[in-house]
């Protein structure tokens, strides 16, 4: 379909997410996208890792996208859209071992964090994992000039934007009965952050 909405970031990083994920989901069995935004990410990851159901999820007004990528793909393994905003989130009536979600937390408010990370922690069993790709602060500082760059453009947008600080979400996951199980170093400046929950450990 022509009229499928496109995000290039989604193109460049996929491959070395994929690796990622392959590695980290290898046991698991079904995914909660949250923020699937275009759909890109999920089609591709479904295609390729047909260990998982994949379930994408955005606000409503993203649905429509994310539907032409599924339709266009045609991948058995990934869902349809649920309608989820972390801030009011639906009773879920499907489980999900594992919830992956990539470049939400610096467009969410704090507080959307917030709501992020209880969810999550309510949702996944002993052994899940919530693994979180974008950028994030460590020791309160920028990884890179690029990346203090992109954090002003976020702020003058909305100042309830911005690159997170690694240290904040630690304490948000062991609040939701997470812990860091690994940090992968990405392209670009970028991470993946591995969280189990804590009585998995």
């Amino acid at each position: 379909m022509s009229d499928k909405p496109s995000a290039p970031a989604t193109e460049r990083n996929r491959e070395a997410i994929l690796e990622v994920l392959a590695d980290e989901l290898r046991d698991h069995t079904a995914v909660l996208e949250i923020g699937s935004g275009t759909g890109q990410h999920a089609v591709y990851f479904a295609d390729h890792l047909r260990n998982l159901t994949w379930q994408t999820s955005d606000r409503k007004q993203n649905h429509v996208g994310i539907e032409a990528w599924i339709e266009s793909a045609n991948v058995a393994n990934v869902r349809r859209p649920l309608e989820l905003d972390v801030e009011a989130p639906p009773k879920l009536d499907a489980s999900y071992d594992a919830v992956f979600s990539a470049n939400t937390a610096h467009i969410m408010s704090m507080h959307a964090v917030e709501c992020m990370f209880a969810l999550v922690g309510q949702l996944l069993p002993a052994a899940g994992k919530f693994c979180l790709y974008g950028p994030f602060n460590r020791d309160g500082e920028f990884t890179s000039e690029s990346n203090e760059t992109f954090d002003a453009s976020l702020r003058s947008q909305d100042p309830s934007m911005g690159i997170r600080n690694l240290e904040d979400l630690e304490s948000l996951a062991e609040t939701a009965g997470m812990q860091r199980s690994s940090l992968h170093a990405m392209p670009a400046n970028n991470f993946i952050v591995v969280w189990r929950r804590a009585d998995s450990l």
